[in-house]
């Protein structure tokens, strides 16, 4: 619908400058939300603060093309509104990352079918940049649609959670990206049936994004969640360019740069460089499985002297520094309430107790983070990597609960591996390490820890999470 179709009394209600003005206080209003949200204590705030200036902006939209009297609109927000409160209500902490990765998944379509219909001319002008514009939502959009169910599907273990690749995968991925290129070039100079140039793009953006998700592999799941994220915004914001809409574009603008900043950081953390993770060299291993080319660290001692293992209890209670490091199958488990216990009791003792967070420990970027906060641990005490990666060698112990690929010594020198050269938490270098892993089996990954071959100062409790830190506290 044009300006100079809508009814006067919206543009004297609602006139361009008063619009404008209203953007740019809601956009505030976003970054402010974002700000809070990079802090624990106002987290909660930052995210309230956020959805209301989502529905503020949702409210003007309504007023300011003067839809208001349409009814279906409050029908179609009535079910999605609904939707989202059973998600809320129904999803369990465990399962967030795909939740997440499926919500990216439906921003980017939505941006799609905006893209979609701004080049059909509805909503939208008919010229070349309008056009182009269009046809570059749609590719983003649907690429970020089958990407995430593709990543949501992974992590819900509905696909095979490993890389997949295909013949000549890398060469479908760049035919893929050339035949887009072309239909957003070509129908500038010749006229195409719109429903051809509709329909390739989205074919070749689907397929696009079904190429570059399944051959992904856990170890990059979080930095694939956190591009997609980006993506979804990007997408919003050139959706927007396509209608002329400043508040898309500003808000889409801002999802897609803080995702990306939070990918650049989360791919400096695990030592990758982007375009490995897109092409899918970093996830693919050209090494046999088991043939690891590295070994712990293990703490001097004398080889004539027979080794004798310490009662794990009496270690726990004589020690006076231990760095905790969560992990994946604490979420499995469910166990961030039982580790927050065993905290509990360590501080009580007088022990100087620390949590290790890796950037990428869990499914999504923060994960451990909102587990442990959950649980009502300290901000204070969760530690970044590089905050406490030189203290493994002297602490008196290592709690590790459901973390493999994060603290595994073969990302030093197992080369060809999925998670070789990616930064890891020291705690093959600490002379204790209690590991309360479901089993020995290799992580998300798929590479051997030979940590747990250690001959002393390893003290293993397999199983579930909940029940093996369960019966260690009941004997404390």
């Amino acid at each position: 619908m044009s300006r100079a179709s809508l009814p006067l009394v919206a543009l004297v209600v609602l006139s361009d400058p008063l619009y404008y003005t209203l953007v740019g206080i809601l956009t505030g209003f976003v970054l402010l939300g974002i700000y809070f949200m990079s802090k624990v204590e106002s987290a909660r705030m930052g995210n309230q603060l956020s959805a209301f200036a989502m529905a503020l902006a949702v409210a003007l939209t309504l007023i300011h093309y003067a839809i208001l009297p349409v009814w279906i609109l409050y029908i179609l927000l009535a079910i999605g509104a609904t939707i989202g409160l059973i998600f809320a209500l129904k999803v369990k902490m465990i399962q967030m990352p795909q939740l997440i990765a499926l919500l990216n998944g439906l921003g980017g379509l939505a941006s799609a079918i905006v893209g979609g219909y701004a080049y059909l001319g509805i909503g939208a002008m008919t010229d070349s940049f309008s056009q182009i514009v269009a046809l570059i939502a749609i590719m983003i959009g649907a690429m970020t649609f089958s990407g995430s169910l593709v990543a949501s599907g992974k992590l819900h273990r509905i696909l095979p959670q490993k890389p997949l690749l295909i013949r000549h995968h890398s060469l479908w991925l760049g035919a893929t990206i050339l035949l887009m290129a072309t239909f957003i070039v070509l129908p500038q100079f010749v006229k195409l049936p719109d429903f051809l140039v509709l329909s390739v793009m989205t074919v070749m953006a689907l397929g696009f994004g079904l190429l570059f998700s399944i051959r992904v592999g856990g170890a990059d799941m979080p930095i694939t969640i956190s591009l997609l994220n980006s993506l979804s915004g990007v997408a919003g914001a050139i959706s927007g360019l396509a209608i002329g809409e400043l508040l898309l574009v500003s808000i889409g603008g801002i999802v897609g740069a803080s995702g990306l900043l939070l990918t650049q950081i989360m791919c400096k953390a695990m030592n990758r460089s982007l375009l490995e993770i897109l092409l899918g060299r970093s996830t693919t291993s050209s090494q046999a499985k088991g043939e690891v080319t590295t070994e712990a660290v293990v703490p001097q001692q004398d080889s004539d002297i027979p080794v004798i293992q310490a009662d794990p209890v009496e270690l726990f209670k004589k020690a006076k520094d231990v760095i905790i490091v969560p992990g994946y199958g604490m979420a499995i488990a469910q166990a961030q309430h039982l580790v927050k216990q065993l905290g509990d009791i360590l501080l009580k003792q007088g022990t100087k107790v620390r949590f290790a967070i890796h950037p990428v420990a869990g499914r999504m970027p923060g994960h451990m983070n909102v587990l442990l906060a959950e649980a009502d641990v300290d901000y204070d005490d969760l530690y970044e990597m590089e905050q406490v990666n030189d203290d493994f060698a002297s602490a008196d112990l290592a709690i590790v609960i459901g973390a493999n690929d994060v603290i595994n010594p073969s990302a030093r020198a197992a080369e060809g591996t999925p998670i070789y050269g990616m930064p890891i938490l020291n705690v093959d270098q600490c002379p204790e390490v209690f590991i309360f892993n479901y089993d020995l089996r290799p992580g998300y990954a798929g590479v051997d820890n030979p940590l747990y071959q250690r001959k002393t100062g390893v003290h293993l409790f397999l199983g579930n999470a909940a029940d093996t830190l369960k019966s260690f506290i009941d004997r404390l």
